[in-house]
């Protein structure tokens, strides 16, 4: 009762933002925008954190006693933290619309600088006809991601391929798309010659370039990648759904998504097969550049350095994530109590590991956690500190033990933020 009569008296953090934007505001359609109200809300979110981790900001009707305290604290910090995630989500509506318009623009001036690249090296040996063909053959690409970023308008444009159900790049499927692009345009530009060829020979030429034989390591690579991008979907997939895994959904992609984890970590898998991918891409594509009359002959040795770094990447993709595990329950102890059995009211410390899973370290991910005491659901408590929370932790959950459950044995199991539950783990309560 005290802590809904101090919540009632004080207001919600959402209140008190509206009330500052003059009512009524949903900060997409007002003139603050998106991207001003999640920097407003995130500025109010971390100043309302630090004032309660200094004990200030507590209303007198819950300030004499700590569990009522603690528990206005972590819902107050809550409902603070569900406005944040709500602009953020507005912000990364906002942004993916808009980035169609970046990726159009970018795939076009690559089309210029290609044509400027074209312009300046034909200085001497003249303009021909491989040179007409990589500039017709750029058009139709570009004119292809341009259709497909129209359609994808709401999506991220071009981006919308590569973007996984986490709403975060994947590193498979960009690197399966770059390639399938690059082979895409090596193709077309033989097709342009092919056209321009007025000769027999010259077309059995440029026939023959798309034997096996000269371009079996860049073919090779291409059904590597791709496959490679298929079966991690596929693992991903079935390791969340038998809880193995554990994905927290994204707000936005962002470009560091293809060389770290959902943490925003880098990890070696991701980094080392982008490095090695883009670098056979880059001498992939020197070699059209210097014979555009055959696919290009990327070398095994190449080939079997990206072969070794895509099962490099699925293996790390396998043992990746782990399900969260409860190691143990004991009484949580303050100095000066005396030992004594887990009873109602008291706090209890659950200690194991993957409570918060990589991307649920934001306060509205932590505020879903629960601890399930026999019948009963007990959310556990943010308790903020300087520059973040200590409770809820990835190894550490205190809770308390509520009046509801029943003395004597009883199974403890947490359901973190990704909905992930843990093993059960038996303690007694005594009266």
């Amino acid at each position: 009762m005290a802590v809904q009569e101090a919540r009632h008296g004080s207001g919600s953090d959402g209140d008190r933002y509206e009330a500052a934007h003059g009512g009524g505001c949903a900060c997409g359609d007002c003139p603050h925008g998106a991207r001003e109200g999640h920097r407003r809300a995130v500025a109010a979110f971390l100043l309302r954190r630090d004032e309660f981790a200094a004990g200030q900001g507590l209303p007198a009707a819950v300030a004499h006693s700590a569990s009522a305290s603690r528990q206005w604290v972590s819902e107050e910090l809550a409902q603070s933290a569900d406005l944040v995630a709500e602009r953020a989500r507005a912000e990364g509506a906002a942004w993916l619309a808009g980035l169609r318009r970046r990726t159009v623009g970018l795939v076009w001036a690559v089309v210029v600088a290609l044509l400027l690249t074209q312009a300046l090296t034909a200085i001497g040996p003249g303009w021909t006809a491989a040179r007409t063909a990589g500039l017709a053959a750029a058009l139709v690409v570009a004119g292809a991601l341009t259709a497909a970023a129209w359609f994808h308008r709401a999506r991220g444009g071009a981006l919308a391929p590569v973007v996984g159900e986490d709403n975060r790049l994947s590193t498979s499927r960009a690197v399966a798309v770059a390639w399938v692009l690059f082979v895409a345009y090596a193709v077309l530009v033989l097709v342009g010659q092919l056209a321009a060829a007025s000769g027999h020979a010259e077309r059995d030429a440029l026939i023959s370039g798309l034997e096996l034989a000269r371009g079996a390591g860049a073919v090779t690579v291409l059904a590597v990648v791709c496959g490679i991008a298929v079966l991690v979907r596929r693992v991903v997939g079935l390791r969340v759904l038998a809880q193995r895994l554990q994905k927290i959904r994204a707000d936005r992609p962002r470009a560091a998504d293809l060389l770290t984890d959902d943490a925003g970590r880098g990890t070696f898998a991701d980094i080392q097969y982008v490095v090695i991918s883009a670098v056979a891409l880059v001498f992939a594509a020197v070699r059209l550049a210097r014979r555009p009359e055959q696919l290009p002959d990327l070398p095994w040795g190449l080939a079997v350095v990206v072969l070794i770094s895509a099962a490099t990447y699925l293996a790390g993709k396998y043992a990746e994530g782990g399900r969260p595990v409860i190691l143990s329950v004991v009484r949580s102890r303050e100095a000066g109590d005396l030992d004594a059995p887990i009873r109602t009211g008291d706090d209890i410390e659950i200690r194991g590991a993957g409570f918060v899973p990589p991307g649920a370290q934001r306060a509205d991910r932590l505020a879903r956690m629960v601890v399930r005491i026999g019948t009963v659901n007990v959310h556990v408590p943010l308790v903020p500190v300087p520059g973040g929370f200590s409770n809820p932790a990835d190894d550490l959950l205190t809770v308390p033990v509520p009046a509801d459950v029943e003395p004597g044995r009883v199974d403890v199991q947490v359901v973190t933020g990704a909905g992930v539950e843990t093993n059960r783990y038996a303690i007694d309560v005594t009266d």
